[in-house]
């Protein structure tokens, strides 16, 4: 039994859920979002509650149910409320700057990397050393951060790089004489 799809997703005042078969769209604030949910579900709305549960009882219905229920949170979530990812940068030099719809990032290089910002996804820079990166699809938020991240990441030796805020690194001594 899933412990993650028994419960039912609640819809927030100011949100509308457009049911069809397997497909969910979900408008608010902050955009519209829709998926195509796997066939091994169904998927039923209440009020201001949004079911989803399995069609059988076998080991992939199952996995689809929690999934399932996932998604629809997470598009609920998104186009009320949002998603953000902030990211740090460290290192001597290293700093980011935000030009129209470009993301300028010098970061030890030879040259500074420009990188091009979509239009669902919101970029700002608080600090030279601070990006925060916003956005309505979960999914999307996490991977504009991680092509970030990965133009620089962080290394062992003094933490040198990009980072999630939330990340630790771990240290490594060095040489010895």
């Amino acid at each position: 039994m899933s412990r993650i799809g028994k419960h039912p997703v609640t819809v927030p005042s100011g949100v509308t859920v457009t049911i069809d078969g397997q497909n969910v769209s979900v408008k608010g604030k902050l955009g519209e979002l829709s998926e195509t949910l796997p066939p091994e579900v169904s998927v039923e709305q209440d009020d201001d509650r949004i079911a989803v549960a399995p069609l059988k009882q076998d080991k992939r219905g199952r996995q689809m149910w929690g999934l399932s229920r996932s998604l629809v949170q997470n598009m609920v979530t998104g186009v009320s409320a949002g998603f953000t990812r902030e990211l740090v940068i460290a290192g001597v030099g290293y700093r980011a700057a935000v030009d129209g719809k470009m993301l300028n990032l010098q970061l030890g290089y030879s040259h500074d990397i420009k990188f091009a910002i979509p239009d669902d996804v919101k970029i700002i820079c608080e600090s030279p050393t601070a990006i925060r990166i916003t956005g309505a699809e979960k999914r999307r938020v996490g991977q504009i951060a991680s092509e970030i991240r990965a133009f620089r990441k962080p290394e062992p030796y003094k933490g040198k790089g990009i980072r999630y805020s939330d990340e630790t690194i771990l240290r490594k001594e060095g040489k010895k004489k």
